[in-house]
């Protein structure tokens, strides 16, 4: 692609140039180019997408803007074409420009920073926050107050992806390039980062994962021993107790799967 080309020579140099620049965030803007992307069963990191999105903040100036009654001070302007692309935003709800929002996508009083890419039908739902770059599936439903982290630097770093159909229980953290497989469950409070143990408890012994969900796993806040010259104290750590039925609607499976595992009422 010429444009990623063009924009891997400016960051070789250091040098800006607006057409390309402009055009590269534009393209994010649309959902045209992603910062991820899923090839051959796997997910790809567009460095040069990451780059743009640095080169562009190089570029643009702090400048005040206006949201009826509310101000900004800020260098990147807020999206505005949510009514042609089918995109519901809840009185509160921002969405940077530079992110792209699919049809169907409801956007509660949150925060979606530019890079992100927010499937079809997803729910964002209130004080949730998507970082720069976090790549969200479709039929993907983030509870209220959940943390998705950023990522713009360096720019070969992976970013949070949460696939298809996945839901994200309240006040749950995700970051540093966590992914969370199609249809997981993830329970209310848990916090997951690249270093942080995913047990799997089902068989007679565990199973420990780091920095990925497995698909329809079912997975709870947890904490296990570690021995310090104080003493021994408990460490965060997250436990996979179940898998997703199959069967379950997408829209009650969370409150059918919390009670099933006897973690609701």
């Amino acid at each position: 692609m010429e444009l990623a080309a063009r924009i891997e020579e400016l960051w070789a140099e250091g040098a800006l140039d607006s057409d390309p620049i402009e055009e590269a965030i534009r393209l994010l803007d649309a959902g045209e180019v992603r910062v991820a992307e899923q090839r051959d069963g796997g997910w790809v990191v567009n460095e040069w997408a990451k780059k743009a999105i640095l080169l562009y903040f190089r570029l643009r100036k702090v400048e005040p803007t206006e949201a009826g009654p509310i101000r900004f001070l800020d260098k990147i302007p807020l999206k505005s074409d949510f009514a042609e692309r089918g995109v519901r935003v809840v009185p509160g709800g921002v969405a940077r420009y530079g992110s792209f929002l699919s049809p169907g996508v409801v956007l509660m009083p949150g925060f979606v920073n530019i890079g992100a890419w927010v499937g079809p039908r997803t729910m964002v739902d209130t004080w949730a926050t998507v970082g720069s770059c976090a790549q969200i599936g479709a039929d993907v439903h983030l509870a209220g107050g959940v943390g998705i982290g950023g990522v713009l630097e360096p720019p070969q770093a992976a970013p949070v992806i949460v696939e298809d159909g996945a839901f994200v229980g309240s006040r749950a953290i995700l970051v540093e390039g966590v992914r969370i497989g199609a249809g997981a469950v993830i329970g209310p409070n848990v916090v997951l980062n690249a270093s942080v143990p995913i047990i799997d408890v089902r068989g007679s012994s565990p199973v420990e994962h780091r920095g990925e969900v497995p698909p329809r796993a079912v997975v709870l806040p947890g904490t296990r021993p570690k021995e310090f010259p104080a003493g021994t104290f408990n460490l965060a750590c997250a436990l996979i107790v179940g898998e997703r039925n199959a069967s379950t609607d997408l829209k009650t499976s969370l409150n059918d799967v919390l009670r099933e595992f006897e973690i609701a009422v």
